[in-house]
């Protein structure tokens, strides 16, 4: 066998072929790494080889045609066949060295990643996971060329078979889709040739085993057939053809047979266990809350994906696959909506989107809408948005508990309207949903008192009065334990009654507009936009270290903790803030005659106990503003994940189970390669090295034909 695979290693490289072959992925590489990586920033040479595999439908049959067909050819494989070397090794020799001809690529693509780490972060795991994949993928293109050259003695024709045989497997996907959404006998026998579907969960950051043992099964069952198909050559015709064929007829059914019966094996084994996450922010990794309580649930909860199985969004369906692996009791089924129109008129009145899901138990249903799954972030300049995280497994894990819960568990927080109140943006508005807690509008003016199910108060930058009468049931509720969440509207000033409520919990608002005078905690040269410290607390538990948007926010002053009262100050200007009581007419963001001086508070957190078993919490943020989406934007989510913390401590005296799994990181930053280092490697890797290969191929088959 290695006398073959040297000849033919040899061969390739005494010719133009080998050198051809390597230059041209090269090329193609080349222009998509510097498009993609050194010109846009994109961290991923994912997105380069998924451009480019395509181009094995062109090289491969280029580098496999010769490989059976010229030796029928030219008469020189009855050598071959006449030697004292089994068929299987002359297939496995000839079939290792196009195989290394194209490892040189590999190794080549596999150095970029390393070449980028000095610009950035560099998602290694993920970078290699794909390079692995596509190497699997091209040899497995390599393994249906040489298959098909087997075939003919036709150089032409091999290749031009080749390429139709790689589209077929390329376009395969598609190609069911278009037979049928749904899937039926003839798109599951069709999709056994699926040779590009596979790639993509190596693309998408997943060490996919059953896409290993998919590719290596391929390769061995070509080999095999390769080795049938030359093995015929041998036999003359005499009594034994009919016993040889008959034999490996009965040894390529059992073959086949073999092949699908371990890919099938493989796919029923847990997701958990076939597919390794090695996402730099474990996008698809199941944190151990959800773990643990999977291991815990005892109802049968059924997940409906509202997408054909064609068109299913792999990542999504990456992670549906490991909740369904982790209990007995989560059972996912897919949904065609053309074949099924009206299945989810069952469970919600609202239209929902392709690849939203329907997780329903015996007490109730909760609709994920496929856009909740996936967070963005927006570039008003171009009026483009981009994907930042991914929040399936928070969506799912809430839904799941949520549907599964007793109607008694569930927590309601009353949102207080009637004196110009802010509404809460919908991404606030989906975390206290996300968190299982129903939230409702609260007239106080209809109620005799604050509802006795209320888990807490929001009150959110009223612009008008309370009265008398409705700020003394806010605090009536207090003293007896109640949560409060208020905001407050620097506009909005001579709210006596509303401020008796703050006065009530020993607090008070500073008039004015808060405007910061150290550059480091303001945003865009803004002294308003502040970027306050963060202090560590049970409310600010998630956001520690980061960065919270407060824009247009006053001054919080509170009193000395007692015995039974404790304050924290959640966030805090610097010694450099000043509170303007004029901010219409201030000439300058420095402190001013009638200016406060700081530091300030603009986030302050109260505690009471009232007994032994209850304590009144209340939370006052000097910006009404800071709960809003387009203030969340701005730090990537922080405000949102803080008024989570705050909430989740309202409630956290309840018997809520719910943990709130935070949504995950979806890319990294992307790296900033100088024009030149850009140029230097887009030339070297597109041009240089490929020129390079060409002449020397040339060189080399230009000498040997002198000769």
């Amino acid at each position: 066998m290695f006398a073959i695979l040297k000849r033919e290693v040899k061969a390739y490289f005494q010719t133009v072929t080998g050198w051809l072959f390597i230059a041209a992925v090269l090329v193609l590489y080349g222009l998509y790494f510097y498009v993609y990586n050194l010109r846009a920033g994109y961290p991923y040479i994912s997105y380069s080889l998924s451009a480019i595999a395509f181009i094995m439908l062109i090289t491969v049959p280029v580098l496999t045609m010769r490989s059976f067909a010229e030796e029928r050819h030219s008469r020189t494989d009855q050598l071959i066949l006449t030697a004292p070397v089994s068929v299987g090794k002359v297939v496995l020799g000839k079939y290792l060295a196009m195989a290394s001809v194209f490892t040189i690529d590999m190794v080549i693509i596999a150095i970029t990643p390393l070449l980028l780490m000095s610009y950035g972060t560099i998602p290694l795991g993920e970078s290699y996971a794909a390079v692995l994949g596509f190497w699997l993928y091209g040899c497995a293109c390599i393994a249906v060329g040489m298959f098909i050259s087997s075939l003919t003695e036709s150089q032409v024709i091999s290749a031009v078979l080749t390429f139709v045989a790689l589209f077929a497997g390329y376009m395969m996907g598609s190609i069911c889709n278009l037979i049928s959404e749904s899937g039926n006998l003839l798109t599951k026998i069709l999709g056994c040739y699926d040779l590009y579907t596979p790639l993509d969960n190596f693309m998408n950051g997943t060490l996919d085993v059953a896409g290993i043992v998919y590719y290596v099964t391929i390769i061995a069952l070509l080999l095999f057939l390769t080795g049938q198909s030359v093995q015929k050559r041998r036999w003359s015709i005499s009594s034994k053809k009919i016993s040889t064929g008959v034999f490996s007829t009965g040894m390529i059914i059992a073959m086949v047979a073999v092949t699908v019966l371990v890919n099938l094996f493989v796919a029923e084994l847990p997701a958990t266990w076939t597919s390794i996450d090695v996402t730099s922010t474990k996008i698809y990794s199941i944190t151990d809350d959800t773990k643990d309580y999977l291991k815990s649930l005892d109802e049968d909860v059924t997940i409906y994906v509202l997408v054909s199985d064609a068109s299913k969004d792999t990542k999504l369906d990456e992670t549906l696959q490991r909740y369904e692996s982790l209990s007995n009791h989560i059972k996912v089924s897919y949904i065609n909506p053309a074949a099924n129109p009206t299945f989810a008129a069952q469970y919600t009145d609202s239209s929902v989107t392709s690849n939203s899901m329907i997780v329903v138990s015996s007490e109730r249903s909760r609709v994920i809408d496929y856009n909740d799954v996936y967070t963005y972030s927006y570039d008003y300049s171009s009026y483009s948005r981009s994907i930042d995280g991914y929040d399936a497994e928070g969506q799912l894990t809430s839904a799941i508990q949520y549907v599964t819960m007793d109607s008694t568990e569930l927590p309601v927080i009353y949102q207080v309207s009637g004196h110009g109140e802010t509404a809460l943006s919908g991404g606030f508005t989906e975390a206290i949903e996300k968190a299982n807690i129903t939230l409702s509008d609260l007239a106080l003016l209809k109620e005799d008192a604050v509802p006795e199910d209320a888990a807490a108060l929001i009150i959110n930058g009223p612009t008008t009065d309370f009265s008398e009468d409705d700020a003394n049931k806010v605090i009536d509720y207090i003293n007896q334990g109640g949560k409060v969440l208020i905001t407050c509207n620097f506009q909005a000033q001579g709210l006596e009654n509303f401020e008796s409520i703050l006065s009530a919990c020993g607090m008070e608002r500073v008039s004015g507009i808060v405007m910061e005078n150290d550059k480091s905690y303001y945003y865009s040269n803004t002294p308003y936009y502040l970027l306050p410290d963060v202090n560590s607390s049970a409310y600010t538990s998630s956001v520690s270290g980061s960065y919270i948007f407060a824009p247009y926010s006053e001054a919080i002053t509170y009193g000395e903790d007692t015995d039974d009262t404790t304050y924290t100050a959640l966030l805090e200007t610097t010694d450099k803030a000043v509170s303007k009581t004029d901010a219409a007419n201030a000439t300058t963001s420095e402190l001013e005659e009638g200016d406060a001086a700081g530091p300030f508070a603009v986030a302050v957190a109260m505690e009471k106990t009232i007994d032994e078993d209850t304590v009144a919490k209340v939370v006052v943020a000097g910006s009404v503003e800071m709960f809003a989406d387009s203030a969340d934007q701005i730090v990537s989510g922080n405000n949102s994940a803080m008024f989570t913390d705050i909430i989740a401590q309202m409630v956290g005296d309840s018997d809520l189970a719910t943990s709130v799994i935070p949504t995950k990181d979806y890319t990294l930053s992307a790296i900033t390669v100088d024009a030149a280092a850009g140029i230097l490697y887009g030339l070297g890797l597109m041009i240089v090295l490929p020129v390079i290969m060409m002449i020397l191929g040339i060189v080399i088959w230009a000498s040997r034909r002198k000769k």
